[in-house]
């Protein structure tokens, strides 16, 4: 459907559902490989796809076309879309300040949600919000807690949240209101890399604990960092 006249959307199934996701993400990845005139950006979300265009430069009618054969190819396996991304994060304490609360929603310990949370591969759906943040899931209904009703002012860079069945790690300093469970050292955002984003849509990404100490040895060492993507999953492996 057209959105304007200068921007197409293609919609999948109204769900979040990572075979649906699959779809969309292949679709994004087949329009940008296909480097049609005149389109500007493909921006894939949890089951639809935006393509923005320059209408003076592009072949609308042809465009279309290309958009109605990506949609109709047949739905890929979204466990083999792309890497595994391990993810370093210290849960708890001043770092993930509502551990806690995300505990009494599931009634059980802290170290009960730490397991669970740090025990399945999560999908990225999408990437919105600010630069870099990377909308994951599907969380387990066990500590799927709700985000809170009134959001923070800052949630610090790094924070790991959950919101129902998301599951993401907050790129830069930004208002949110998700649950804290804990932070990472790693950067998912950084201009200064050859690859500014840790994380794509169609990762697949697994968390796994460190203690403080190992945090902030972690944090002094890539303060400065300027590796490319392929750099850091290699550090990021365990």
């Amino acid at each position: 459907m057209p959105a304007g006249d200068s921007a197409l959307i293609v919609e999948f199934e109204e769900r979040i559902d990572p075979a649906v996701n699959a779809r969309a993400v292949a679709l994004a990845d087949s329009i940008q490989a296909a480097a049609i005139a005149g389109v500007r950006d493909v921006v894939p979300t949890y089951r639809s796809v935006a393509v923005y265009f320059d209408p003076l430069s592009t072949n609308y009618d042809a465009l279309v076309a290309s958009l109605g054969r990506g949609a109709a190819r047949p739905v890929p396996e979204p466990a083999g879309d792309r890497i595994l991304i391990h993810v370093p994060v210290c849960y708890g304490g001043e770092l993930g300040p509502d551990l806690a609360r995300v505990a009494d929603f599931g009634h059980m310990s802290e170290d009960d949600v730490v397991a669970i949370h740090s025990g399945v591969n999560y999908r990225v759906f999408m990437l919105g919000f600010v630069p870099g943040f990377a909308y994951m899931g599907i969380v387990d209904a066990r500590i799927a807690a709700p985000r809170h009703s009134t959001p923070r002012v800052r949630v610090p860079r790094g924070s790991v949240g959950i919101a129902a069945a998301q599951t993401g790690i907050y790129p830069t300093e930004t208002p949110g209101g998700w649950q804290l469970i804990g932070r990472t050292p790693v950067k998912p955002f950084d201009p200064s890399r050859a690859e500014p984003f840790l994380l794509t849509a169609g990762d697949s990404v697994q968390f796994y604990p460190i203690d403080r100490g190992e945090f902030d040895r972690w944090s002094s060492n890539t303060e400065d960092t300027k590796e490319s993507k392929d750099t850091m999953n290699t550090i990021e492996k365990k």
